[in-house]
C-alpha cells in the first residue's frame, strides 16, 4: 500500500510516480494508465480561487482523495498532493479486477472503454461523492505500488480551457486504455 507520504512531493513528480501503480476500490480496479496534475497556481485547477467547500479536500492532508462531478453528469477521482490546493486527477487505468462488477455497472460494453476516462473509470469502480476525502490507503481504496520503471507519455491536459499548453497529463506509453492517445 502506498502510505500517504508518497503524496507529499511535487504534484508533477506524484502525477508521473502513479503511472503503473494499481488502484483498487473494493477490490475492483486496475493499473493507473492516465493521470493529469493540477497545482493551486494553475488557473485550471479547482483550488486557484482558494478554498471552498467544493474545493476543501484540497487542501486537507496528503494522499487523500478528493471527488467531483463533471458537468452535472460524472464523478471524477483525484489524489490530493502534498502542496495545499494540489491534486492529481485519475483519468484512466488499464481494467484487471472485478471486471463483471466494470461491465455491469458501465454496462457491456468493450473492455478498452471500461475505464477510459475520469468519468468511465469512477463509474466502473462505483466512485461517488460517497468517497470523497477519504484517506487513500484505507478501505475501500487500495493504491499499490507498480513494479519497475514504466515509459511515460507526457502531453498537454485535455477538457480544459486554461492552462492547456502545460504538459501536466501522464499516461504509459503504447498504452490502449488511455483516454485520448498522445502526441
Amino acid at each position: 500500500m502506498l502510505p500517504p507520504d508518497f503524496f507529499t512531493r511535487d504534484v508533477e513528480t506524484v502525477a508521473r510516480a502513479l503511472i503503473g501503480c494499481t488502484l483498487l476500490v473494493d477490490d475492483v480496479g486496475g493499473m493507473i494508465v492516465e493521470t493529469e496534475a493540477y497545482a493551486p497556481h494553475d488557473p485550471a485547477a479547482h483550488s486557484f480561487r482558494g478554498l471552498t467547500p467544493r474545493t476543501r479536500p484540497m487542501f486537507g492532508p496528503p494522499g487523500r482523495s478528493y471527488v467531483y462531478r463533471s458537468y452535472g453528469i460524472h464523478w471524477c477521482l483525484n489524489m490530493v498532493g502534498g502542496a495545499a490546493g494540489s491534486a492529481v486527477l485519475i483519468r484512466a487505468l488499464s481494467p484487471e479486477h472485478g471486471l463483471e462488477a466494470m461491465r455491469a455497472r458501465r454496462g457491456t460494453i468493450d473492455d478498452r472503454l471500461l475505464c477510459a476516462g475520469p468519468g468511465r473509470l469512477c463509474q466502473a469502480l462505483g466512485i461517488t461523492d460517497a468517497h470523497n476525502d477519504l484517506p487513500l490507503d484505507e478501505a475501500p481504496f487500495a493504491l499499490l505500488p507498480r513494479i519497475g520503471a514504466p515509459e511515460i507519455a507526457v502531453g498537454p491536459r485535455i477538457g480544459i480551457s486554461v492552462g492547456v499548453d502545460t504538459p501536466w497529463r501522464f499516461g504509459l506509453a503504447g498504452s490502449r486504455h488511455v483516454s485520448r492517445r498522445f502526441p
